[in-house]
């Protein structure tokens, strides 16, 4: 055998084993994707469901979202009208409490006058007197008149 015959013989059995080292390559790639396609395909499979399961927890998320809303909006309009309330209630019943303790005040400041707090002991003229109880009585009678009563004027309130 010459050199040249000994060195196609050595080209021929390298690309023998190179053909074959790159035959179990492909064939251990081919298994991969085989699998790699299997397990697609389970994954495809199991997706599908859990993407509907997904969707219908959406929704119904959503409409427990709308529920919520609805009784916010009953929550508002209730605080809404309480407080309507409370400001009613404090209008027809601060206002005659502040002129009754208007007026307690005064008859106190006139007792202790006439008592002698700030005055000598001088005795009211009869005109000075009359004045003084008409005023009172004027006073008695505006703080309690009646002002259209409570229930209509928490129905004015909450009709807004």
């Amino acid at each position: 055998m010459s050199v040249g015959e000994l060195a196609g013989l050595l080209v021929a059995v390298f690309w023998a084993v190179l053909v074959t080292l790159l035959a179990v390559v492909l064939v251990r790639l081919s298994r991969v994707l085989k699998e790699a396609a299997v397990l697609v395909s389970a994954v495809t499979e199991q997706a599908v469901p859990l993407l509907s399961e997904a969707g219908a927890a959406v929704r119904s998320a959503n409409q427990q979202l709308e529920r919520v809303d609805e009784i916010t909006a009953n929550v508002q309009d209730a605080a809404a009208n309480a407080n309507a309330l409370s400001s009613t209630v404090a209008a027809t019943l601060g206002g005659p409490l502040v002129k009754v303790a208007a007026f307690s005040y005064g008859v106190r400041k006139a007792v202790a006058k006439q008592q002698g707090g700030g005055l000598p002991n001088v005795p009211l003229q009869s005109g000075e007197r009359e004045e003084l109880a008409r005023l009172i009585r004027a006073e008695v009678r505006a703080a309690t008149a009646p002002r259209g009563g409570l229930l209509s004027r928490v129905r004015r309130a909450v009709r807004g």
